[in-house]
C-alpha cells in the first residue's frame, strides 16, 4: 500500500477577547481580496489595515503628472503597488511602467498582486533594485515621461513585528528596508560612541533629547547589556527621559521613540545618501518636458528635494518646480492619519 500525502490543517491564531491586536492576529485585514468589508470598515476608523498601505496623495500626484496612454513611467519606489497601480491605469493598457524597490519580502508580494490584477510583464517592469541606480534602469529602458519618488515607509514594514520598525511591539531591532543586506540597527547601536549617536539622533531627526539618550545606550553596552530588541530600545528611552515631570513624559517619551527610530533607519539604510544619488540622477533620466513628483517624510528629505530642484532649475535643468510644497487633503488626512506629515514637490524637465 503506497503512503499517501496528508495535508496538515493548520488552524489560524486565535485571539482572546472580541478584537486581534498583534499583527499575527489580524488576519482579515491581510487578505483584503478575501475581507473587502473588514478593510473597509478598519480604513473609515482612521486606521492602516494590517499589511497594506494605502497610497497617499493620490489625487494630487496624477494631476501634476499627466500620464497619457502610450508614456513610459518610473515608480521609484513600488512598495504595496498603490500608486503604481493608479499610473497603470492612467496608460490604459498603452506603454509601460518600470517599478523599483529593495525590500525582498514585499517586492514579491506585490509583484503577485500586481499580475493578478491583469498588469503582466507587457506593461509593467519591477527590478529589486535601490532607486539611487535610476541610471542603470534608465540605460536599459530609456528615458522617462513621468517619475514618482515615494520616500515613506510602508505600512507593511511598520506594521510587522519582525521588521523592527516600531516600538509598539516587540521585535528584533533591525529596521532594514532590504535584511539580506548590512547590519541591522542592533549591532549598529553595539559599538557606537557617544558623540556619534547624539550626532546621528540630532541631525537625521532633531532629537531634543539625543545626548541624553545616546548616553543611556553607551552606558549600557559599557555594562553588557547592548540592545537587542525594540521594547529594549523603548525601555532605555524612558529611563532616559525619567528626569522630565510624570505628567509630560508619556508624550516625550512617545515622540523621542518616533524620533530615534526613525534616525537608526535613515542610519542603516543610508537614506540620504541613497536620495542624493537619486536626484543627481533624475535630470539625465527624464525625456525634455518629464515630470517628476517626489514625496517626503520629514524635514531632511525635503530640504534636500527643494535644494536639487531649485538648483536644477537656475542651471537650466527644469523649466519649473513647484514654489509650496503640496499637501494631502484634511480629508485625506482623516482617512489616513499616516499622511499627515506628506509634503510633495515637483519639477518638469527643461
Amino acid at each position: 500500500m503506497e503512503d499517501e500525502k496528508q495535508t496538515i490543517h493548520k488552524r489560524r491564531v486565535r485571539y482572546s477577547g472580541t478584537h486581534p491586536r498583534t499583527f499575527q492576529e489580524k488576519y482579515k485585514e491581510q487578505d483584503p481580496e478575501k475581507y473587502g468589508d473588514t478593510i473597509e470598515k478598519v480604513i473609515r476608523k482612521g486606521s492602516t489595515p494590517a499589511g497594506m498601505h494605502l497610497p497617499i496623495c493620490v489625487r494630487e500626484i496624477l494631476d501634476f503628472l499627466q500620464i497619457r496612454p502610450g508614456q513610459k513611467g518610473l515608480d521609484a519606489t513600488l512598495g504595496y503597488g498603490g500608486h503604481t497601480t493608479e499610473m497603470l491605469n492612467c496608460l490604459n493598457g498603452q506603454g509601460h511602467v518600470y517599478a523599483l524597490d529593495v525590500d525582498p519580502i514585499e517586492i514579491k508580494k506585490t509583484k503577485k498582486r500586481l499580475a493578478e490584477r491583469g498588469f503582466g510583464e507587457d506593461i509593467l517592469t519591477i527590478r529589486q533594485i535601490n532607486f539611487a541606480d535610476i541610471d542603470i534602469v534608465a540605460q536599459e529602458a530609456g528615458k522617462f515621461d513621468f517619475v514618482l519618488a515615494d520616500l515613506g515607509v510602508s505600512s507593511m514594514q511598520i506594521d510587522n513585528p519582525e521588521r523592527g520598525f516600531t516600538y509598539k511591539f516587540e521585535g528584533p531591532l533591525d529596521l532594514r528596508l532590504d535584511p539580506e543586506k548590512g547590519i541591522s540597527a542592533a549591532e549598529r547601536l553595539r559599538g557606537i560612541q557617544e558623540e556619534e549617536l547624539t550626532g546621528m539622533f540630532e541631525e537625521n531627526a532633531d532629537e531634543p533629547y539625543a545626548r541624553e539618550i545616546a548616553r543611556e545606550i553607551v552606558r549600557r553596552n559599557r555594562k553588557k547589556e547592548p540592545i537587542e530588541t525594540t521594547v529594549q530600545l523603548k525601555e532605555a528611552i524612558e529611563n532616559a527621559l525619567s528626569f522630565i515631570p510624570e505628567k509630560e513624559r508619556k508624550e516625550a517619551v512617545k515622540k523621542s521613540c518616533q524620533r530615534c527610530f526613525q534616525a537608526l533607519r535613515i542610519d542603516v539604510n543610508n537614506e540620504f545618501e541613497v536620495l542624493y544619488s537619486f536626484l543627481e540622477k533624475l535630470p539625465e533620466v527624464l525625456v525634455p518636458g518629464g515630470r517628476v513628483a517626489v514625496l517626503t517624510f520629514h524635514s531632511g528629505e525635503d530640504r534636500l528635494v527643494k535644494r536639487f530642484f531649485k538648483t536644477g532649475k537656475k542651471k537650466g535643468l527644469y523649466s519649473e518646480i513647484s514654489d509650496e510644497v503640496i499637501r494631502p487633503s484634511a480629508e485625506e488626512c482623516a482617512r489616513n492619519p499616516r499622511a499627515r506629515s506628506t509634503k510633495m514637490r515637483w519639477a518638469v524637465r527643461a
